[in-house]
């Protein structure tokens, strides 16, 4: 039986961590294919689609249009100028994904890719929805770990930190609610203390290494998310740039830029992963290069399923803390 991945914390505890803080129509949520009770290892959800820019549309006018994150956009589409692309130009909106090793009910989020998974029971089976999100930038990374949503809270005032209020004296100690507020109009204040879950005033930065370590949120993403989501739902935070999966017997392989540096060797710890989807199958490591090169962060089928059992789960990657916004 799944159980909640962190004991529920005394309310009033979670109070007290978010009172210490800071304060485009969605696609139908995808059925996962599992019995009740039990989520699938690694499945392939959403589809990649081709679409035609619009006039002088850039990738990022593209990405707010259509409510992709900005940098999985432009990876999908190597090639096209992501400011001056020529007017007509045919792009993939990547919407397709492999649900992340470890994906439980409640909120996942995989920074590597700057997407939040929401995932939750209702009529016997599991359902999950994806989003993208704009992450904590270089030196104020996002935490990882296991947390929850320790409050919620309409129309925060963003309490300014003193950090940043170095960086930009003009700031006042205190930013009342409206469109100067860049907590935007909705706040999940974390059980990790200072960090949420929280819309933007500048959504252009959604899909971007841009925040001072909180997770951001396109407005209408948010308000779906805030209305979805109870005090005390598990958040776990990760860092899985590399991904196997499988859907229909076919096997897939997904690559996002490991910007942090982690993984060593991509190549071998792509092979790994796919070993753990299919035990003893030859894999092209020529192919299994090449996708790693590209890092396009689409599921690219490279095999079919040698057998119908499912595979063991993958071991995850060594989390690591980030830096208090």
């Amino acid at each position: 039986m799944l159980r909640s991945i962190l004991p529920k914390l005394p309310l009033v505890l979670l109070l007290l961590l978010c009172s210490a803080t800071g304060a485009v129509a969605h696609d139908p949520p995808s059925p996962l294919p599992a019995a009740p009770d039990t989520l699938p290892v690694e499945p392939v959800i959403g589809q990649a689609l081709p679409t035609h820019l619009a006039g002088d549309d850039s990738l990022i006018e593209l990405a707010l249009r259509r409510g992709v994150g900005f940098t999985n956009l432009t990876a999908a589409n190597p090639g096209i100028d992501p400011w001056v692309p020529p007017a007509g130009t045919q792009v993939t909106l990547p919407l397709a994904t492999i649900l992340p090793e470890g994906i439980s009910p409640g909120i996942t989020i995989n920074l590597a890719e700057m997407r939040l998974f929401h995932v939750w029971q209702e009529g016997g089976r599991f359902w999950v929805e994806q989003f993208p999100i704009g992450i904590g930038r270089t030196g104020l990374e996002s935490p990882e770990g296991r947390f929850q949503v320790a409050c919620k809270t309409k129309d925060p005032y963003w309490r300014v930190p003193s950090r940043i209020r170095q960086e930009d004296p003009s700031l006042p100690d205190v930013v009342s609610p409206g469109p100067a507020n860049p907590l935007g109009d909705r706040w999940l204040g974390l059980s990790a203390k200072g960090y949420g879950i929280h819309g933007t005033n500048k959504p252009y930065g959604v899909g971007r290494r841009v925040s001072s370590g909180c997770i951001r949120m396109y407005p209408q993403d948010i308000h779906y998310l805030f209305d979805h989501v109870e005090i005390g739902t598990p958040v776990h935070i990760i860092y899985q740039p590399i991904k196997a999966g499988q859907r229909n017997g076919l096997i897939y392989l997904q690559v996002h830029e490991d910007f942090d540096g982690r993984l060593g060797t991509p190549i071998a710890y792509a092979m790994q992963q796919l070993q753990w989807i299919a035990p003893g199958f030859a894999f092209s490591r020529d192919m299994v290069r090449r996708i790693v090169q590209q890092h396009t962060g689409i599921p690219t089928v490279i095999g079919v399923l040698p057998t119908s059992s499912p595979p063991a789960p993958a071991p995850a990657l060594t989390a690591s803390s980030g830096q208090s916004p």
